[in-house]
């Protein structure tokens, strides 16, 4: 899970919250992948591999959320040098004819979206406005389902059946999930994608995978430890520490 690719002073921000890393490191994560024999591919295929009992040992879905521009100008080139592809989750609202900005970046316009989607880019949805979807009434967020889903298809004239959850995933919810679950499928999504840290296996729920995320404090050591689940502990960490606050806020 990536987010900006430049060079953007975070030290004021702890590691694991940040969402940017420069160029250099990034082609350099790129290259210690492509050394290590991985394989990129689309979350369809990855889950098929998955539910199917494929090998998916050294295969790698690369996502990036927010449509920022500079995975045009940064982040592309890397993935090219290495004949990688990834997948870009794009807030619509944020995407337009001139480049607009989003959370104080730059992001790509419609047509540099096309160029990539004609290079092998797939683009899924991050909903219309980026909103905070818990909490929402369940007509909005079937609204910002569908428009940001309708948008993308009739600018890019391909099907959308991917999304990513924007913010934080309440993951301890499960009323709410199952009924994001139900706009998800009405709304005619097949794969998705949250902040909910680990690696995807068979038992992942289609909708709601595990993703790793990467930033500018992802040296080798740490990068490494990620590919290989050694960081995966973390989200068991992360859903006993949301179950705490919960059981806390109804107590």
């Amino acid at each position: 899970m990536y987010h900006s690719v430049a060079e953007e002073d975070e030290s004021a921000i702890g590691p694991y919250f940040r969402i940017a890393i420069g160029p250099a490191l990034f082609l350099q994560q790129m290259s210690w992948l492509h050394d290590q024999g991985y394989r990129t591919t689309t979350l369809a295929a990855a889950m098929e591999l998955l539910q199917t009992g494929g090998t998916a040992e050294r295969t790698v879905v690369i996502t990036f959320d927010d449509g920022y521009r500079n995975f045009h100008e940064n982040a592309w080139p890397a993935l090219e040098q290495f004949g990688f592809t990834a997948t870009m989750f794009l807030p619509t609202a944020s995407i337009g004819d001139q480049p607009r900005v989003f959370n104080r970046r730059e992001c790509m316009t419609w047509s540099e979206v096309r160029a990539l989607q004609q290079r092998g880019i797939s683009f899924g949805s991050h909903t219309v406005t980026h909103p905070q979807l818990h909490g929402l009434q369940p007509d909005r967020i079937r609204e910002e389902m569908l428009q940001s889903r309708q948008t993308i298809e009739e600018n890019t004239g391909c099907s959308v059946d991917s999304f990513a959850y924007p913010y934080a995933f309440p993951q301890t919810d499960e009323p709410f999930k199952a009924m994001l679950r139900q706009i998800l499928r009405e709304s005619g999504y097949r794969f998705g994608v949250c902040t909910q840290i680990g690696r995807a296996d068979a038992a992942s729920d289609p909708l709601f995978l595990e993703r790793l995320p990467v930033n500018s404090a992802d040296d080798r050591s740490l990068f490494d430890a990620k590919m290989a689940g050694s960081y995966d502990w973390v989200g068991g960490m992360q859903s006993l520490v949301k179950r705490i606050r919960k059981s806390r806020t109804k107590a």
